[in-house]
């Protein structure tokens, strides 16, 4: 999904053939604080929806190549557009409820017939948008990663932590480890995305009670383990990658099972650990990232910082 900047203004792609109609629309918008993207056919508006990531699509039902509803229907299918843009169809054409409820069941959330009352269209659009940004805000906050369910960057970054303190406080060892595939080609968030829901329930069956278990990238995924030395890691690795390794893949599972690898930094005593807990999850992705790097070896190794230069 394309990043947006939400400091910027609201962008509006209006996805229509007919030039009057789609400047009588930007004539509406534009003083109003959007900013207009134009797509001439159903293809354009595709194409310009996946590179721009508005906050709204407005569609016209008649265009030269597709359909509105169809093209109402592919977006709501890919996961590049995230399900709750507002995507509003209009048309010249019959607006009758037959019409509406086709609409309604290709993904739109609302059917407009013309001619377009300007005031109440802007009206619903600055509704539609105040509730898109609220949701990217509190999925912003969010301490969870929804297709896996597992802690998110964020919510990992703030249990290791918390994690960090108790040992702190009771002398305890601490680890952490981060798995991924068995080298760079792993494939990326698109192919990944319906699989991240099996991985975080092979995870969570196979991790500890005490365990802080988070996705950190498409292909990674980190674990901060108290109370658990070098020794601990690497077992607690080697039982993670051989689960992800023997488990059944879903329906939408890769056709060649990745082998799975783990860089790790443990410190037997962690209030004497001159590096936070932060540190130790970036010492151990640079650990993965390093036997990601040979074709055969180990399934995990431990950091080791680079040589002192002389």
């Amino acid at each position: 999904m394309a990043d947006r900047d939400r400091t910027t203004q609201p962008v509006v792609l209006i996805a229509n053939d007919q030039e009057w109609s789609a400047r009588s629309l930007e004539s509406i918008l534009s003083p109003n604080g959007f900013r207009v993207v134009r797509a001439y056919t159903g293809q354009q508006a595709l194409e310009r929806a996946f590179e721009t990531n508005p906050h709204v699509i407005i569609l016209d039902a008649q265009m030269p190549d597709m359909h509105g509803f169809e093209v109402c229907r592919v977006l709501r299918a890919d996961p590049r557009i995230d399900a709750t843009t507002p995507i509003v169809v209009t048309t010249a054409g019959p607006s009758g409820r037959t019409q509406r409820l086709e609409a309604y069941e290709a993904g739109a959330w609302e059917f407009l017939g013309q001619p377009l009352d300007g005031e109440a269209l802007l009206l619903k659009l600055r509704t539609f948008v105040r509730s898109r940004l609220e949701i990217d805000r509190l999925r912003d906050e969010s301490l969870l990663d929804g297709p896996s369910g597992l802690y998110n960057r964020r919510g990992l970054a703030r249990r290791a932590r918390e994690l960090g303190s108790d040992a702190v406080r009771r002398h305890e060892p601490l680890a952490c480890i981060v798995l991924g595939s068995g080298g760079p080609e792993a494939p990326g968030e698109e192919a990944l995305a319906p699989l991240a829901e099996w991985v975080g329930d092979v995870l969570r069956r196979t991790s500890r009670a005490s365990d802080a278990v988070g996705r950190l990238g498409p292909a990674e995924y980190g674990v901060v383990a108290t109370g658990a030395a070098a020794a601990g890691a690497v077992r607690l690795a080697d039982r993670m990658g051989a689960a992800l390794e023997g488990a059944p893949f879903p329906a939408a599972g890769p056709e060649r099972r990745p082998r799975i690898r783990a860089g790790y930094c443990a410190v037997p005593d962690f209030a004497q650990s001159p590096v936070d807990a932060l540190e130790l999850l970036l010492r151990a992705t640079t650990a993965l990232h390093e036997l990601q790097k040979e074709t055969d070896g180990e399934r995990v190794r431990a950091f080791e910082p680079p040589p002192l230069s002389r």
